[in-house]
């Protein structure tokens, strides 16, 4: 991965000097540092929260932040380039810091089928039974019946269930149109807590899958109140192919071992930019493999056929409690069909393929593929965390709750 990509000016968003972006670094000999963007500098936040699930949990975060940097309680701990660069994971030296992924001890939630080229695509998985080679007479076939027809639809409405009904009158029913136009959002658990990755890091596939691609998604940063607090980046790795044998195996292929990648920070919601902001970004992907194959698209959040926030309020509330917050991927509409080893193959990833998923709101997200047990083993838990946090005397008392 060429280590130019990891720079301030492409991994930051375009207005990066009015963004308030929060992140998390690897300090060498201390561990996970929270720390905020400014001016070029990376700032520990740690006397504000010890992590960043804390610091989501404040009234008003920014505003603490904006305060902490103003009177010295958040200081300089590392160069913004430098820290950048090193996060590289071919080029890293180990004995000086890098970025983590900017969540921490937030559950890691999905939201799949969102979009009605994703809700086709997934049809055809489902069709092809895993199989790369028929999917695309499956795709000819089903377009035939459904057209783009599901694209004003509005999930769980009457109209909805009037397109179920001649659906199934007409063979073609999914558990993935279900889920893509019925009343109940699909939300599932990407990955454990703490086991994303950030930019730089190496994602993995499983080395037995031998179709699947990058998922370039909008990740939500929402506390244990159900607020919203901003916004990342993620790579919802999927294995295509053994998603497609079977829907019971949506845990196999999405939870390998660095198969999420969320970052390069959190942009948290001021008055420069919130969920309004979120709505209208479009995400774009690029995949450069080894060999000189080159993948571009884009996923555009205006087309998403559940709110944004319809899908928060399907994640967290009566039902479902989240004590730390969770982390929710909102889903992609981007599904790559392109031919890479032959006529009728489509797309399907090799080691060494770097991968770019970037937003000029949010900056860019950058990862080489490998196998998963290639990629560095993950073993700093929750268990790690708290002993880390302990140690270091940031357990002791509470982060303040009021506004400043």
């Amino acid at each position: 991965m060429p280590s130019a990509t990891l720079t301030p000016q492409d991994a930051l968003p375009r207005d990066a000097d009015r963004a308030t972006l929060i992140g998390r670094l690897w300090q060498p000999d201390v561990g996970p540092v929270l720390v905020a963007v400014h001016q070029g500098q990376l700032h520990d936040l740690s006397r504000i929260a010890p992590t960043a699930s804390q610091l989501l949990e404040l009234d008003a975060p920014v505003a603490h932040i904006r305060t902490a940097l103003r009177d010295g309680t958040a200081p300089r701990i590392a160069a913004l380039d430098a820290v950048l660069a090193n996060s590289d994971e071919t080029l890293r030296d180990t004995s000086k810091p890098w970025l983590l992924a900017p969540c921490d001890l937030q559950a890691i939630k999905a939201s799949g089928v969102t979009f009605v080229a994703s809700l086709l695509e997934r049809v055809i998985e489902e069709q092809a039974r895993g199989d790369a080679a028929r999917a695309e007479s499956i795709r000819a076939g089903l377009t035939d019946v459904l057209g783009d027809n599901l694209a004003g639809i509005v999930p769980g409405s009457a109209a909805a269930a009037k397109v179920k009904e001649v659906l199934i009158a007409q063979g073609v029913w999914s558990q993935y149109l279900e889920v893509g136009i019925g009343p109940d959002a699909e939300i599932f658990t990407k990955a454990p807590v703490l086991a994303a990755v950030g930019t730089g890091a190496d994602v993995g596939i499983h080395e037995g899958s031998v179709w699947n691609n990058p998922e370039p998604e909008v990740v939500l940063a929402v506390n244990s109140q159900g607020h919203t607090r901003g916004a990342a980046l993620g790579n919802d790795v999927n294995l295509r192919d053994f998603e497609g044998r079977s829907a019971l195996l949506l845990g196999k292929a999405k939870d390998n071992n660095a198969s999420c990648a969320i970052g390069p920070f959190i942009r948290l919601f001021d008055e420069h930019f919130g969920i309004d902001d979120v709505r209208r970004i479009t995400v774009g992907l690029q995949v450069t493999g080894p060999e000189g194959f080159e993948l571009e698209g884009s996923s555009s959040l205006a087309k998403i056929s559940r709110d944004p926030l319809d899908l928060v309020g399907q994640a967290i509330g009566p039902q479902h409690d989240y004590p730390d917050g969770l982390m929710l991927f909102l889903g992609t509409m981007f599904a790559p069909t392109q031919d890479r080893h032959g006529p009728g193959q489509g797309f399907t990833h090799v080691v060494g393929d770097r991968v770019s998923v970037s937003a000029p709101e949010l900056g860019a997200l950058v990862n080489r593929v490998v196998h998963s047990q290639q990629a560095a083993r993950w073993n700093f838990g929750i268990g790690a965390l708290m002993r880390n946090l302990a140690g270091r005397g940031l357990l002791q008392g509470g982060a303040p709750t009021r506004t400043p």
